[in-house]
């Protein structure tokens, strides 16, 4: 039991963190009619439904079977590494970048482990956090603090994109370039064209219980094909629903009751702790915007230089508990927008997505944690030095 609540903790040191300034603060401002309106319910609504339709489609084994039948079609190396790197890059727009790093890191070490190119890890996983945390800055549904600026300022989901779009372009040409200047072209086809590949990547024991629930045709107990057309439209609805061209209350409604009788079990696979965080966010900066001297100081700190506060903040509290502090006391939204998602570069801690990568890099390859955190840190600072200035001019002519 000791261990487990040391696990936990050290796993949900965010939600025990916002648990306690949530606590403080009530004991500044006691608890009245006006703590119903500190929670912002449009944001946990589209959180908790996308969170539930991702989960499903990883425990069907989706997002996986579709990057090995990617990576068979790659020859050389640096075609696998640029395939590996798009995998976390596009999918981030899609299903978050935390998710995206959880499926595909696991499945890009096992590929480079088989190639024999074990050495290659900590800069493959380094590329491939830049392109689930690069990628996922498009789109509101990429990060949750996108999630909840789009909500709470209700800006169209086009105009949030096009703000974010000079960085995501910017930062693909920049990927490219890294990949084709760290790899050569040497062929892998005897990794890639493995008949092997995809059970032996996915299922290395199949007569075990399989990671993520996944299902392949030849071998496991098969679901069939039918869920990941339910979970499909599904998705689709969540989409209607962040778009807002459907009610929430609908689009939560339809995700809750086809889960309960497709897979039950999946509201035991999404992390309850990071809607919980959001709560608790809520009611802390809710309360702390009641008290006049906090709120003018914070305030007038903020406005200081919105961009760069939002990127310095973040790599101290890691930029989804940055946005939810900040945006309570700013009105600056393009720049806070821009500042949290640039501000996922930098320190581990940036973005906590890239702790998923970290942890896979230490549990495969111990004796590799000094060189990928350098690694990493070091392509973070350069890949920040070329988009923190070129925000800073965008703003600039735009202002």
């Amino acid at each position: 039991m000791g261990q487990w609540l040391i696990e936990w903790a050290k796993k949900e040191v965010v939600l025990i963190v916002a648990t306690l300034l949530a606590i403080v603060s009530c004991f500044i401002v006691r608890p009245d009619a006006q703590y119903a309106e500190y929670v912002h319910w449009n944001t946990l609504t589209q959180l908790v439904s996308l969170m539930l339709v991702v989960a499903a489609f990883q425990r069907i084994g989706v997002f996986r079977i579709i990057a090995s039948k990617l990576l068979q079609k790659a020859s050389t190396s640096r075609m696998v590494i640029l395939v590996l790197v798009s995998l976390t890059f596009f999918s981030g727009m899609l299903v978050t970048n935390d998710v995206a790093l959880v499926t595909f890191v696991p499945f890009a070490i096992s590929v480079l482990i088989m190639a024999g190119k074990d050495e290659w890890a900590p800069l493959v996983v380094t590329l491939m956090t830049l392109g689930a945390n690069l990628g996922a800055m498009l789109t509101p549904i990429g990060n949750a603090h996108n999630l909840y600026l789009k909500a709470l300022i209700q800006m169209p989901t086009l105009d949030m994109m096009a703000i974010m779009a000079p960085y995501t372009i910017a930062s693909a040409i920049l990927l490219i370039i890294t990949i084709w200047i760290a790899f050569d072209g040497k062929s892998m086809k005897e990794v890639t064209s493995s008949s092997d590949l995809e059970k032996s990547v996915l299922a290395p024991s199949p007569d075990k219980a399989q990671p993520d629930e996944i299902r392949i045709m030849g071998y496991g107990a098969g679901y069939g094909g039918w869920r990941t057309w339910v979970y499909l439209a599904l998705f689709v609805i969540c989409l209607l629903g962040v778009g807002d061209i459907i009610p929430l209350w609908l689009m939560m409604t339809i995700v809750v009751v086809t889960m309960i009788f497709t897979d039950s079990r999946v509201f035991r696979n999404i992390d309850w702790g990071l809607p919980l965080t959001f709560a608790m966010f809520f009611i802390f900066i809710g309360n702390m915007k009641r008290v006049p001297e906090f709120y003018s100081l914070a305030a007038h700190f903020v406005q200081f230089d919105p961009l760069d506060i939002s990127v310095l903040t973040s790599q101290f509290i890691s930029n989804m508990p940055a946005t939810l502090l900040l945006a309570g006391f700013s009105n600056s939204w393009t720049e806070l927008i821009i500042g949290t998602n640039l501000g996922g570069l930098g320190t581990l801690i940036a973005s906590m997505a890239s702790l998923v990568s970290y942890r896979s890099i230490v549990s495969r390859f111990p004796h590799k944690k000094g060189k990928y955190l350098a690694i990493y840190t070091g392509m973070n600072i350069l890949f920040l030095l070329v988009l923190l200035p070129m925000a800073h001019i965008i703003v600039g002519l735009t202002a």
